[in-house]
């Protein structure tokens, strides 16, 4: 990396604690601080829902994917454009219309307090567990971008997130995932268009590929890859549609915003996988052995997108896919923290330990929750370091099948079966979890292939095909199956309990009239900070066109700064738009 491309990254970083300092003004209470007021517009809210869906694991363990194996990565991505548009058509307005602070108080009134506070700590350690894994891939990608030490940088990015995270709350994790949206997309597109120019242009590179990496032939040839394609599917529905993660909508100020704001997010997914992937499958013609590109990497596969980018770089632009890869990280974990900081207090702190404690302690309580949270997620990426024999990809992959997906299952359930009681939450997460274990205990690859007469050698994406598939499938058919059975008792359930499932329902069947249920709109506040930050941001960027590089350098940064300059410019110009008057008579 070129001094250009460090000054890059330096102003990334204090631009970020910026919007940290600027959005701090915004919080006034607890609500504020963890969903920002349900006051956030469409579009911001949209742009941080689809940063926090992935984070730098895109660019490493998933890129390793796309290297080693080619297209079937990109139906983990297609699954989640999915989810967001199942988000958009129903769960998303839902969601909101629930009218909590966080997803865990849904799951108080769908399922009663002991399925909240089980939920409540199979979550924070979990979703320590996840972002642990984020911040680890972002650790080997700044690693092989720098040629640091992976500890090292796990403990200095993972510092700067939290002190981000920690200054201005839910706002400032919104508004900074939405200008992180504006770097992100236009600087890949840009490594994409740089990378296919390098390798001949489009007919070139897709003759090149087609028989390699977009071969579909794969669904023929590989054992078991159609399975694992349709289990990936559910899996991201499943991840995108529960009442812990579809709390993202829980910001916005109803359920038309929540429609939108999904359907921003799934639009960039679909965009996402070709920009996102292309590269690295490329990379297979530029760099076919990573191992000596990247040495100090245990998976060279994991520096594909990075090693494709170097090739194709004008000088500085690296900085600003560095700047792009901490993005997608950041708003991960930050928002991780953010929402998981929420769980503790509104779900735990506030009800069990200070029932009577003021908005004043409830926010240092959440400030220093988040910094005991934080901590942890750098613990658990260092831990993860000693995992040499596991790539990112399997990791994060296994991970969400196998510990994440049994607690999610009957997120999505209480939704949609309704009139079960109570026990049927905390008791459908032993069942799952029971379920994991036996399924990766007893159903591996060597039962499998011995039951459908698979004669060859099991390559290791064939391994991982069957035990990430047949995972989803085994764990959501017993939640379903437990669900159904548990709908014969619904009968004898409290009657304060049936009286919170119906009140529940009765929120789900309402739509938010902002108006008159929340405080005072901010829109055109959002609107106007929002836009006056992209205009100096996109000017930097644009400037940048001065560094001495090829014609076509010049014209990368003029593009990626011309895009936040354009959307920063429409924010004010909306922000300053005003009604016309009603005429006369």
């Amino acid at each position: 990396m070129t001094p250009y491309d460090y000054a890059v990254l330096a102003f990334y970083f204090v631009f970020m604690l910026v919007i940290s300092w600027v959005f701090r003004r915004f919080i006034t209470n607890i609500s504020d601080y963890f969903r920002s007021g349900g006051q956030v517009l469409w579009w911001m809210a949209g742009g941080s829902a689809f940063m926090v869906s992935f984070s730098a694991w895109t660019f490493t363990g998933a890129a390793s994917r796309a290297y080693g194996d080619g297209w079937p990565i990109m139906i983990i991505y297609v699954g989640n454009a999915i989810g967001f548009f199942i988000n958009a058509a129903w769960f998303g307005p839902k969601i909101r219309q629930l009218r909590v602070v966080t997803g865990m108080e849904a799951v108080r009134q769908r399922f009663g307090r002991a399925s909240e506070q089980t939920f409540t700590w199979i979550t924070l350690p979990l979703q320590m567990l996840t972002a642990g894994i984020w911040l680890y891939g972002l650790g080997v990608f700044f690693s092989a971008a720098f040629e640091m030490d992976v500890e090292l940088t796990i403990i200095v990015t993972g510092l700067c997130v939290l002190l981000i995270s920690l200054l201005g709350g839910s706002w400032a994790v919104l508004a900074s995932d939405f200008i992180q949206v504006l770097i992100l997309m236009p600087v890949t597109m840009v490594t994409l268009f740089l990378a296919v120019a390098h390798v001949g242009g489009w007919p070139v590179a897709m003759e090149r590929l087609s028989t390699t990496s977009l071969n579909l032939n794969k669904l023929a040839t590989d054992d078991f890859l159609l399975f694992w394609c349709v289990a990936i599917i559910f899996k991201q529905f499943l991840s995108t549609n529960n009442l812990h993660d579809a709390s993202r909508y829980l910001c916005v100020k109803d359920g038309t915003h929540a429609r939108k704001a999904a359907l921003l997010g799934g639009g960039l997914f679909l965009i996402g996988i070709f920009i996102w992937f292309i590269p690295p499958m490329l990379a297979t013609i530029t760099h076919p052995d990573l191992a000596v590109t990247f040495p100090k990497l245990g998976q060279p596969s994991e520096g594909s997108f990075f090693a494709i980018a170097q090739a194709v770089f004008p000088v500085g632009m690296t900085g600003l896919l560095v700047s792009g890869i901490f993005a997608a990280t950041m708003s991960s974990m930050d928002a991780g923290l953010n929402k998981n900081a929420g769980v503790f207090i509104k779900n735990f702190y506030q009800p069990i330990l200070r029932p009577q404690a003021p908005e004043r302690e409830l926010l240092r309580a959440g400030k220093l929750t988040t910094i005991v949270l934080g901590l942890t997620v750098i613990c658990v990426a260092l831990f993860y370091t000693t995992l040499r024999n596991l790539t990112l990809f399997e990791l994060m992959v296994k991970f969400q099948v196998l510990v994440s997906l049994p607690y999610v299952v009957p997120l999505v359930l209480g939704l949609i079966i309704r009139r079960t009681p109570g026990w049927t939450g905390w008791s459908a997460v032993i069942v799952c979890f029971t379920t994991s274990y036996l399924t990766d205990r007893y159903l591996d690859i060597a039962w499998a292939a011995q039951k459908f007469g698979v004669i060859d050698d099991v390559t290791n994406w064939e391994r991982q095909n069957w035990e990430q598939g047949i995972g989803v499938f085994t764990i959501l058919t017993a939640g379903l199956a437990w669900f159904l059975f548990a709908r014969l008792f619904y009968r004898h359930e409290s009657a304060e309990q049936k009286a919170a499932i119906e009140k529940m329902c009765l929120n789900l069947a309402t739509p938010v009239d902002y108006a008159k249920e929340e405080s005072a709109a901010t829109d055109d506040k959002q609107s106007w900070l929002i836009g006056w930050l992209c205009l100096p941001y996109g000017a930097v960027v644009c400037l940048m066109a001065f560094i001495p590089n090829p014609l076509v350098g010049r014209l990368s940064f003029i593009f990626c700064g011309g895009v936040v300059i354009l959307i920063g410019w429409l924010l004010v110009k909306q922000a300053r738009a005003k009604p016309a008057a009603p005429a006369a008579g």
